[in-house]
């Protein structure tokens, strides 16, 4: 067992479910344990260690390699420690037929284990680089509101480049779709179901609203291309209306799922939409459901630190993904962020989660290189 797959083993072990998907106070709730666990090891290899407190009993953990000179450049190693939640044995790792099963092997206690074991196993061989900072942030919150990469970007942390760990295979992710909730509402008129003549039923408004978004409006979304991402989306997740069967329902509502392209803005969907309804002479209402913009990212393949570890991942163009992750938020705070990390996108969430343990290797010294590379 390589020293990498015993960490990653060690971290599926410590359950870090977000809250949000847990009751208050639940034994498996919250990043602590993995951060703790992580602090005293990088500790142990004399790495600066600090917490950033986000929320009640959660941190940001952030580690650094100090380079031996002037700091010239930092680079920033950003995974996030949170997962969603497991049953009993999701916490218990398994290997089998060289893959590691457990919640969070992909996504992304993975990506935790290849970078911390990279930043690490640089310290110990005291070939630091001369000029470049190395940093590891641990986030939290990733898999709700992402509050700690947007705690962190708020605090005015300044790096030359982010690699913000997600499963993508060990490929390099320049973009990333942005995601949008929405709420749509149409009103109608009460009546008694006897006499429905009387009243104006708004679960009929609303159907005819879905039917529109889910064919006419989702039609002219797959008539806009981005180069790596294909087309924008719209998903009609939930709807609800009316109170019991004999009623003229006088309310619905539904919520949707929008899919953002890189200059696609949340204003200028509310603008699109309801100008499209308008058009089909539907009448509703919209209201954004996310408090916190979850943008598209969109990195410059260009620069100078993007290409080295594009060359360094033997990769001759950058790739785009469609799920959301905290690079775009690091990205709006003005660092170059890409998206990498070992694992499958479809592994993530799934009850019986796992990466290969020949993925996990490489990822760990791909990314040795790449920092061993700088000056």
């Amino acid at each position: 067992m390589t020293r990498t797959e015993k960490l990653l083993a060690e971290l599926i072990a410590l359950p870090s479910v977000n809250p949000a998907f847990l009751p208050p106070r639940h034994p498996a709730g919250g990043e602590k344990r993995m951060a703790d666990f992580l602090a005293a090891t990088a500790a142990q290899a004399g790495l600066d260690v600090e917490f950033q407190k986000i929320l009640p009993g959660r941190a940001n953990l952030i580690i650094r390699l100090q380079p031996r000179e002037r700091v010239r450049q930092t680079i920033l190693l950003a995974p996030h420690l949170d997962t969603v939640g497991a049953d009993g044995t999701g916490f218990i790792p398994q290997r089998r037929n060289g893959r590691l099963h457990g919640r969070g092997a992909c996504d992304t206690k993975g990506s935790v284990a290849a970078m911390f074991s990279a930043l690490v196993e640089l310290a110990r061989s005291r070939a630091r680089p001369a000029t470049t900072e190395l940093a590891f942030v641990g986030l939290i919150d990733e898999e709700n509101a992402q509050g700690g990469s947007r705690a962190l970007a708020a605090s005015g942390f300044r790096a030359d480049l982010a690699i913000v760990g997600e499963p993508t295979q060990l490929k390099v992710v320049t973009a990333h779709k942005g995601d949008l909730w929405l709420e749509i509402e149409t009103r109608g008129q009460a009546a008694h179901g006897a006499t429905p003549e009387l009243g104006k039923n708004a679960v009929l408004a609303m159907a005819r609203v879905v039917e529109t978004l889910e064919t006419d409006y989702a039609a002219q979304l797959k008539r806009r291309k981005h180069p790596l991402l294909g087309t924008g989306s719209v998903n009609v997740g939930t709807i609800a209306g009316g109170s019991q069967p004999n009623i003229v329902p006088d309310r619905c509502i539904i919520s949707i799922d929008r899919r953002t392209l890189p200059g696609e803005t949340e204003a200028g969907v509310h603008r699109e939409i309801s100008g499209w309804l308008r058009t089909k002479k539907l009448p509703a209402t919209i209201a954004s459901v996310k408090l916190a913009p979850c943008l598209p990212l969109e990195t410059d393949p260009k620069l100078p630190l993007v290409r080295q570890f594009l060359r360094s991942a033997q990769q001759a163009r950058p790739l785009g993904v469609d799920y959301f992750c905290d690079a775009a938020v690091l990205s709006a705070a003005g660092i170059p962020s890409v998206v990498f990390g070992p694992g499958h996108i479809a592994q993530a969430h799934t009850a019986d989660e796992w990466i290969l343990l020949s993925e996990l290797e490489q990822a760990k010294d791909l990314l040795l290189r790449f920092l061993q590379s700088q000056p």
